[in-house]
């Protein structure tokens, strides 16, 4: 597979531009009855985010391509099938390639949908 499923890219749940870090990235959101969510982004173009922090735990795992976690100074590179716990707190950013796809839980409400 080279997407996520059409039901997983249903436009109502599309997150707003304003709450993605990475320019060049298509997300969709999904929310917990406890104010979780779960998100699953596609990177078209390859990017990077700036550092960032959340009062919340985020887990993270690369379902297709190679994303570079940068965290506590240290560069993790993640492929496809890699998982990593990022803890609420700590300051973290990212490089990815074009055509990466990851899913990712967060213990908070973390991305906006897009209006209309």
């Amino acid at each position: 597979m080279d997407d996520f499923p059409r039901f997983m890219r249903n436009p109502a749940n599309r997150i707003a531009a304003g709450s993605q870090a990475t320019q060049g990235v298509e997300g969709y959101v999904f929310d917990g009855a406890d104010q979780t969510q779960m998100a699953f982004w596609t990177c078209h173009e390859t990017a990077s985010s700036a550092p960032h922090t959340h009062d919340y735990d985020e887990y993270m795992l690369v379902v297709q391509g190679r994303y570079t976690l940068i965290m506590n100074g240290e560069r993790v590179v993640l492929n496809a099938g890699d998982e990593i716990l990022i803890p609420r707190g700590t300051p973290h950013a990212g490089e990815v390639l074009g055509g990466t796809r990851t899913i990712h839980a967060f213990g908070g409400r973390r991305a906006e949908r897009k209006s209309g």
